[in-house]
């Protein structure tokens, strides 16, 4: 099987007051990543874009909601995009750089 461009793996990563305390303590930085994407996947794009080793991956979908929106013209109804989140813990002694800015 082959396996997809790395670059459209990664989305963005998450920079919140939980993952800047899970970086502190466990060394685990999260990321928002294709829905599509697997482990496999999510692990060498992160070795590869970061230059770091990762030792696990763990992910959680979270799934889309409706929503109701009112103005003027009366009552639309839709719904949310299902997104993909994957938490990524590195070597011990290893960081991601971009990270640390914030």
């Amino acid at each position: 099987m082959k396996s997809r461009d790395i670059r459209f793996v990664i989305d963005r990563p998450m920079l919140t007051e939980k993952t800047a305390e899970m970086k502190e303590s466990h060394n685990r930085y999260a990321f928002k990543v294709d829905p599509r994407a697997n482990k496999r996947e999510i692990k060498e794009a992160v070795e590869k874009l970061f230059n770091v080793k990762v030792v696990d991956v763990r992910t959680a979908v979270y799934t889309g909601k409706n929503t109701v929106v009112m103005n003027r013209r009366g009552r639309f109804e839709g719904m949310r995009k299902t997104w993909k989140k994957a938490y990524v813990t590195l070597a011990p002694g290893q960081t991601i750089e971009a990270f640390d800015i914030v």
